[in-house]
């Protein structure tokens, strides 16, 4: 997997090439994980590019959720694919997420 970081104004963005699945899973982890502790928990994840999520990534995902909601945010993510979305409220994640069309209105949404 691919994993790029950007930043739009005080925001990181970042965004996941491939699946996320294993040891992809948790470096993706520990970079969300670095830039939510940097930008006081202002990250969006864009999953545009990540066609599915394995059971570890569905961890990782709830793990980053936990820790950015102890910053008082709520983890964000947009452009989430249909299967990734019904994976999601099949294992009832859904709700420990916002989700946006795209990364302008998640970007946004921290204004």
């Amino acid at each position: 997997m691919r994993i790029n970081e950007k930043r739009q104004g005080a925001v990181a963005v970042i965004q996941g090439d491939g699946p996320l699945v294993g040891e992809d899973a948790e470096q993706l982890g520990k970079l969300v994980t670095d830039a939510a502790a940097s930008n006081l928990g202002r990250v969006v994840l864009d999953m545009s590019a990540i066609a599915f999520v394995d059971s570890r990534g569905l961890e990782i995902l709830l793990d980053l959720a936990e820790r950015v909601a102890e910053g008082g945010r709520t983890l964000k993510l947009c452009a989430t694919n249909k299967t990734v979305r019904q994976v999601l409220e099949l294992t009832g994640l859904v709700s420990s997420f916002e989700y946006f069309d795209d990364t302008h209105s998640a970007v946004r949404s921290f204004l």
